[in-house]
């Protein structure tokens, strides 16, 4: 997800940043004059132009023109600034929070630009420039979030009179915004705040260090092998992984990226334990090799400066400060949910490993389960047990039509109609990048369009994320929604259908569910398009429920060759496995979120990263056959940035309110398609955004608070 540029108060929540304060006035308004100098000739500075309220112009833009442009954008924005502080009158909502939300359009316009550079078409020479503006960045942001002045206003609205007669939506933004500016330092003096803005601006050099150094390790260990290694595999993955060989020049060969794409599909099918061993290392020591892409120094030194950086605000730690606006409100919360759930996964775990020696053992093949074989021999119990064949599921997931199942859902759910738009019609910036239309069905009414970057090439970083180019807002003119997502599946030879795992249909859709969160947005304001961490996942993962409906395993799960649905049989199998494996899913995902979690609980003077998740892990009795999905290391959520940090357990709160959310469904008579439920998700869950309190919000949906059961019935776990 990239940070909205557009609020002020979501630029303090989501970066963190701060600063001293100044009289920045003259400097501004000369830098604001010699920025209209330039603007006329950058490509990243002019308005967006064309149909559908004007569109990024992807395919003309140049590289060259970022730096310059971040800094005519950061004058911009800083005199803006400027014009809300020197405003003679008192401060009001209007002349103050309105205006501050009416600032940094043109900061976001050059923000998205940065983000294609940084997230989908990244280059040695774009990290140097997103290297080399990072710390410059933190010192702008730090001159906004700790203007005196500018505070002083926002706190002048908070306490003042007025507030008491806004309306709900208008007090939460006014709220969100004072919170922002006072967490992130605005109320330190000038010593903390000079040293407030000092860690900020390290950090930001650091997380810029982080992320370039997992991309270089992603890039640098593809595992290229020949015929005669392919022992094992299905036809499509062979098939992606020669033209994937031939795009890298190394035709005749196979190609396998350093992605969990590509990783997975070969520790579940290959039947070359070395090479399986090989695959796994590769992807698993990212960030965690030695020499110049080792991330463990970098981490050791985020901890510290957040550490420092929340006492200077009086909190014991990172987590403390974080979870405080969290719907999870305290670190000692979060880690209840996950001790409530962590007993059953691990035991779970020791019956699948015992479910899967056995197999290994049936078949002399004389080794002890290690976690390069979790997946394969896993998939062998699975066709034993369940009868339940994972490459001949993968036949009937076709990418284009997991793609029409998503626009049917949001059809029959939220009223929307997905029309391809013609190609050359909207600028994109890689010949993957396909668009739609979207549209309300009844009004015709247009809402925005949807930008699709499905596949993993070079530069790009890996998995898969949703963003936007332009939010929904009202409060200044109706503006519409340019929403994206990006995958990084592989592409097969032209005019070949691409075919999926069942884990990577699910996450299509858990992405498009936040698409839809976007297109849904019917707030006034833009600081309330943003989220709460531990419940913006919420959304997403209840859309995957859709997946295996009648109405989409029927109609769009269909086989690549002979167009026939997928058989009643096999969907029936299916089902009866959804509680198969859920020990590995949810032992790898919760060692990751608890070794977040302690992270930034825990002292870290003299902290050794690899030495302290080794040592956590051993201690809550973490299985030698697996590991946590995201090692530390490698772990961009939380130190590629602060989005995910000392929340990465937010995924599992927000699971909570989803397996809750889908036994509200599954009772309701018209079942995943009840209209009257459709309605209640839209209004309640969805449209809403950030205008309201989460847990609030998800009352009126339920009628009551969710409750944990369900999630422990989903996952075939005893519920206490």
């Amino acid at each position: 997800m990239k940070y909205n540029l557009v609020s002020l108060s979501v630029i303090a929540t989501m970066l963190a940043l701060a600063g001293c304060s100044e009289d920045i006035s003259a400097e501004n308004k000369s830098s604001a004059a010699a920025s209209q100098e330039v603007s006329v000739e950058n490509t990243l500075l002019q308005e967006w132009k064309g149909p559908y309220q004007g569109l990024p112009a992807f395919d003309t833009v140049k590289l060259s023109d970022l730096k310059p442009a971040l800094e005519t954008a950061m004058a911009e924005n800083l005199a803006e600034m400027d014009a809300i502080t020197n405003n003679p009158d008192a401060p009001t909502f209007e002349n103050t929070i309105v205006a501050l939300e009416r600032s940094g359009k043109l900061m976001n316009r050059v923000g998205t630009f940065r983000g294609i550079w940084r997230s989908n078409m990244s280059t040695s020479e774009s990290r140097e420039i997103n290297a080399e503006m990072a710390p410059v960045l933190s010192a702008f942001y730090s001159k906004i979030t700790q203007n005196e002045a500018l505070f002083a206003r926002i706190k002048a609205v908070y306490e003042g009179e007025e507030m008491k007669g806004l309306r709900p939506d208008q007090q939460r933004v006014v709220q969100l915004t004072y919170d922002g500016f006072a967490r992130n330092g605005a109320a330190l003096n000038a010593e903390g705040k000079a040293r407030y803005a000092e860690i900020n601006q390290r950090l930001a050099e650091l997380y810029t260090k982080f992320s370039n150094n997992l991309l270089a390790d992603e890039d640098g260990y593809t595992l290229y092998v020949t015929k005669d290694q392919l022992a094992g595999l299905p036809d499509s993955v062979v098939t992606a992984a020669a033209a994937a060989a031939k795009a890298d020049g190394k035709e005749g060969q196979y190609a396998f990226a350093n992605t969990r794409s590509s990783m997975d599909p070969f520790l579940t099918y290959s039947t070359e334990r070395d090479l399986r061993k090989t695959v796994w290392n590769n992807y698993y020591n990212r960030g965690d090799n030695g020499g110049e892409f080792d991330n463990n120094t970098i981490i050791a030194e985020i901890l510290k400066l957040r550490d420092e950086r929340v006492g200077l605000l009086g909190y014991d730690n990172y987590a403390q400060w974080r979870l405080e606006n969290r719907m999870a409100k305290t670190p000692e919360r979060a880690a209840a949910l996950m001790e409530s759930v962590w007993p059953a996964a691990i035991a779970r775990v020791d019956q699948e490993v015992a479910d899967m020696q056995a197999v290994a053992d049936a078949e002399g093949a004389n080794i002890t389960i290690k976690p390069w074989d979790y997946r394969f021999y896993s998939e062998k119990v699975r066709k034993q047990k369940y009868d339940l064949d994972s490459s001949e599921v993968k036949e009937y997931l076709q990418l284009d039509k997991l793609r029409e199942a998503m626009f049917f859902v949001a059809g029959r759910l939220f009223n929307f109609e997905f029309t391809p738009v013609q190609d050359g019609t909207v600028p994109v910036f890689h010949p993957d990048v396909k668009v739609w239309e979207v549209t309300d069905k009844t009004t015709g009414d247009h809402i925005g369009l949807w930008y699709l970057d499905p596949f993993a090439r070079k530069g790009k970083r890996s998995g898969a994320w949703a963003t936007t180019y332009r939010s929904h807002s009202t409060f200044d003119g109706d503006k519409n929604v340019l929403g994206s997502n990006n995958s990084n599946f592989t592409k097969g030879p032209e005019g070949e259908p691409v075919l999926i795992s069942w884990d990577n249909a699910e996450t299509f859709f858990h992405e498009f569910g936040h698409a839809l969160h976007y297109f849904s947005s019917n707030v006034t304001y833009p600081t309330l398009n943003g989220g709460v961490r531990d419940y913006t996942e919420f959304q997403s993962q209840l859309l995957e429920r859709w997946l295996l409906t009648d109405e989409v395993t029927s109609q769009y799960l269909v086989h690549y060759k002979t167009g026939k649905p997928m058989p009643a049989a096999l969907v029936a199998k299916i089902k009866n496995a959804a509680t198969f494996n859920q020990g590995f899913k949810t032992t790898e995902y919760l060692a990751s979120a608890i070794i977040d979690l302690k992270l930034h609980t825990t002292d870290p003077e003299n902290i050794d990263p690899d030495a302290f998740e080794r040592e956590t892990l051993t201690a809550l009795g973490m299985p030698e056959e697996l590991v946590m999905r995201h090692r530390t290391p490698q772990f961009g959520h939380v130190f590629a940035g602060e989005g995910y940090a000392a929340g990465y357990y937010g995924y599992m709160w927000a699971e909570v309110l989803t397996s809750d959310a889908a036994e509200a469904f599954a009772e309701s008579p018209g079942g995943f398609y009840d209209a009257e439920m459709a309605r209640k998700l839209v209004d309640h869950l969805f449209s809403v955004r950030n205008s309201i309190d989460p847990a609030d919000a998800y009352r009126l949906f339920r009628g009551r608070d969710a409750e944990v059961g369900a999630l422990m019935r989903d996952r075939g776990f005893p519920v206490k």
